[in-house]
């Protein structure tokens, strides 16, 4: 089977990368292409249930989401994630793996500090402000931009609707299997989990804008998550 794509976000918190990725995976459903949406918190919440905060325990969440992009990837699906993963060495080495069965493109939601703490969306700088949070990405604990995304969105600039049409109009520009097909293969071992998920399924979420916006949309968001599984 030919190919797919993963559609990769990274960005702070509160950055805008599950809004932009959900419009991008409705809006590529509407135009009847395979799209499975893998947001960050809803995979720490069924397949990395059980891992921390550190270093190690975050890298390894990152390598689970990329092993699961890998196979849908492998299978012709356009696996759009939405994470923060904070490290480049193994979001690269996602990359790679990824890269050896279909098109990866990541995607960098360069949001600024400041505008992210406004915004707030799951309230996690203010627990850091009151002190009952820490070890919050962008603030006490790092967060490494990528040195050469695909693309870079500017979402103080922009509204969501915009940021996901320039991300549309890049995956169609691209003579990538997302659009031509391309030879299959396995998933690399570099990004298979070290201990296996739970049963299959399918991911989907829903998110709704708690205020209405402009043409752009409003990056205020309210996010519902949901795991339809396939076992007990």
């Amino acid at each position: 089977m030919g190919g797919g794509t993963t559609v990769w976000f990274t960005g702070l918190p509160s950055a805008g990368k599950t809004t932009i990725a959900d419009l991008v995976g409705r809006r590529l459903a509407e135009q009847g292409r395979p799209v499975e949406v893998l947001d960050g918190d809803v995979v720490r919440t069924h397949l990395s249930k059980g891992l921390g905060f550190s270093k190690a325990d975050r890298d390894e969440n990152i390598r689970r989401i990329g092993y699961v992009a890998g196979l849908l990837t492998r299978h012709g699906v356009i696996a759009v994630v939405s994470a923060i993963s904070p490290y480049r060495a193994v979001r690269d080495e996602v990359r790679a793996a990824v890269g050896g069965v279909g098109d990866f493109v990541e995607v960098y939601v360069a949001t600024d500090l400041a505008t992210c703490r406004a915004r707030d969306v799951k309230g996690l700088y203010a627990k850091h402000a009151r002190g009952e949070l820490r070890a919050l990405t962008g603030v006490d604990d790092p967060y490494e931009p990528p040195l050469a995304a695909e693309l870079v969105l500017h979402t103080t600039g922009e509204g969501p609707e915009e940021s996901a049409a320039r991300v549309l109009a890049l995956l169609g520009s691209r003579t990538a299997p997302v659009l031509t097909g391309g030879a299959g293969g396995s998933c690399s071992e570099a990004v298979a989990p070290r201990s296996p998920g739970g049963a299959g399924g399918s991911w989907s979420e829903a998110i709704a804008p708690r205020s209405p916006g402009g043409a752009g949309g409003s990056w205020s968001e309210a996010v519902a998550s949901r795991w339809t599984g396939s076992g007990p």
